[in-house]
């Protein structure tokens, strides 16, 4: 089944000369200086990409049958298992970066998913760390020798950063001349070199990953469905396997949606946990409610993992917006030996009184309450304040200002809007931005939300057989287990995360089956939001997407949520193991 075409925006705006050139000719240069940066040897026959874009799904067998045993077998591993093999000597860096460098040449062949490609400084990094093992007998750092991806946000010497924007090609975020241009380094970039970790490139992003760069990215698992956004370009990347993490970035679910969408595991931390310093963003000037770093991979190990390396570097000593907070360990609620030693309480928030989500996404809750109760956990529901009023208050805070500076940077160039973003603007510029007394007025409503929210956190001591409050509670991503080009409806269960600064971890539960996930012919809707978003649900479109869920907790309480997700995933395998769990566990 062919992919749809991409979605047009021609019908937005035509071409304007940036120094001489067309948007489309800066656009056809990147692309032909990107691809020569593939080795032949890792060139795909045109007719193998050809016959990619009519498949439905890329994952597994298909993308491993374009790939030599060796590189497979390498790729194939977690972090944690590929660091303990570089430790022993069985594999050497250059190996690992290779094998990685390689299967992301094919992704992104595939997918048209890399925004930059960094294989040579890649492999350079990696002899280096070769040598320096060879010297000392030990790893640089706790990830010596892995290879990473990142959202095309993060400026890492060598490389430009675009965010998707023709008019910053060529650029350092739209301004020419600045000596910054492919020198320059974002925070974390720093902290994972001292760490050991690998960049190899950057992945492309924006709404729904649609850009007029790369064309409109599609899911993996099925490529009748939108791979989510911002950061979908990662996702993309983390589900076919093209790095070993990857790093992207969240302010209303862009890091949680696109795992959601492509069925890998996330951690969205709250603000000041993870650098964010000189870090390429829309609306920098809004820190109210912070964009966040956030890390994708195969498990929550790996999150773990990665969290924790980043903090072992002491961040606050760089930067003042990080929180001066180190790693905790928390024993009593680690699973590894007969679950949780203490055992704590779940909340469950099957709909949030807005829209009732998809069949799909119905059941992988329905899995992961089973799997914990049967593990032997308590989970209540879940009633908080409305996310209606998250709704109206991350609108307001994220746009307020009428987003001036993508306007501006669509200027650079000319180029279209793509329709994931027309509507942010009037037809002849930014809307009109909020007056400070509004805006002021917006803030103290969220402050009074989160005070609400923490009352009736709390307030569950009262609900639980521990006297405790809930631990921490589990929700859609989204309502949906794909997405539909143009047809997203209710972003609510991520944005109020992001209105609330809770730390969230998303989980791959299970997958999209037509013949188990048809809709209720008995439906009726909640609201008018629900009928319309219920209405787009199709079992046979939507076949084959992951389906997942996200466990929340409090603020800076990241170390307790991936503990907590560790047990959701402990509980769902020992449910499959009984034979009845999720046809897939993540």
């Amino acid at each position: 089944m062919k992919r749809p075409d991409c979605p047009s925006s021609s019908h937005l705006s035509s071409t304007t000369p940036n120094a001489g050139r067309t948007w489309e000719e800066i656009v056809a240069d990147k692309q032909r200086t990107d691809a020569a940066k593939i080795p032949p040897e890792w060139v795909l026959p045109p007719a193998v990409v050809a016959g990619a874009e009519a498949r439905r799904s890329l994952v597994g067998a298909f993308i491993e049958g374009l790939l030599d045993a060796e590189t497979c077998r390498i790729t194939d591993m977690d972090v944690p298992d590929l660091v303990g093999l570089m430790e022993s000597g069985a594999f050497t860096a250059v190996q690992v970066t290779t094998a990685f460098c390689r299967r992301a040449a094919v992704v992104h062949q595939l997918t048209r998913n890399m925004l930059e490609i960094g294989f040579n400084n890649a492999l350079k990094r990696a002899a280096e760390l070769d040598d320096y093992f060879r010297a000392h007998n030990k790893l640089i750092g706790p990830l010596h020798g892995i290879p990473f991806t990142l959202k095309d946000q993060f400026h890492i010497k060598g490389l430009e950063t675009c965010m998707a924007f023709v008019g910053w090609i060529g650029t350092f975020e739209g301004n020419k001349g600045t000596g910054k241009e492919r020198e320059f380094e974002s925070e974390i970039i720093k902290e994972f070199h001292r760490l050991g970790a690998i960049p190899i490139g950057k992945a492309s992003c924006s709404p729904e990953t649609s850009n007029n760069i790369l064309g409109y990215l599609w899911s993996p698992h099925n490529q009748q469905l939108s791979s989510g956004g911002s950061s979908g370009g990662e996702a993309v990347m983390q589900a076919l396997k093209g790095s070993a993490f990857g790093v992207g970035t969240d302010i209303g679910g862009s890091v949680s949606m696109p795992a959601s969408f492509n069925g890998v595991f996330s951690l969205k931390p709250s603000s000041g946990r993870i650098s964010m310093k000189d870090v390429a963003n829309t609306g920098p000037g809004q820190q109210i409610m912070p964009t966040v770093a956030g890390i994708m991979g195969r498990s929550v190990t790996t999150l773990r993992l990665v969290l924790k390396s980043l903090l072992s570097t002491e961040p606050w000593l760089q930067d003042p917006y990080v929180v001066p907070l180190p790693w905790r360990e928390l024993e009593d609620c680690c699973p590894g030996k007969g679950l949780a030693k203490s055992k704590p309480t779940f909340g469950f928030m099957e709909n949030d009184g807005i829209v009732i989500p998809h069949p799909p996404v119905q059941r992988a809750l329905g899995l992961v309450k089973r799997a914990l109760q049967e593990a032997g956990y308590e989970t209540i529901d879940w009633g908080p304040p409305s996310n209606l009023e998250s709704l109206q208050i991350h609108g307001h805070i994220a746009r307020g200002d009428g987003c001036p500076d993508v306007w501006r940077a669509l200027q650079l160039s000319g180029e279209p809007e793509v329709p994931q973003i027309s509507g942010l603007f009037e037809p002849d510029g930014p809307r009109d931005p909020m007056s400070l007394p509004e805006y002021q007025d917006v803030v103290v409503h969220m402050r009074d939300y989160r005070n609400r929210y923490q009352e009736y956190w709390m307030s569950t001591a009262g609900l639980t057989k521990t006297g405790r409050p809930v631990d921490v509670f589990i929700s859609p991503v989204t309502a949906t287990a794909g997405l539909l080009p143009e047809k997203f409806f209710h972003a609510e269960y991520t944005n109020s995360t992001n209105v609330l600064d809770f730390p969230t971890v998303v989980i791959p539960v299970t997958f999209v089956d037509k013949d188990i996930d048809v809709g209720d012919p008995n439906f009726k809707p909640i609201t008018e939001t629900d009928a319309i978003n219920m209405a787009a649900y199709d079992a046979s479109a939507y076949h084959g997407a992951p389906a997942a869920v996200q466990v929340v907790g409090r603020r800076l309480s990241e170390e307790k949520v991936l503990a907590m997700a560790e047990l959701v995933v402990e509980a769902l395998s020992l449910c499959k193991a009984k034979g009845h769990g999720p046809s897939s566990v993540g």
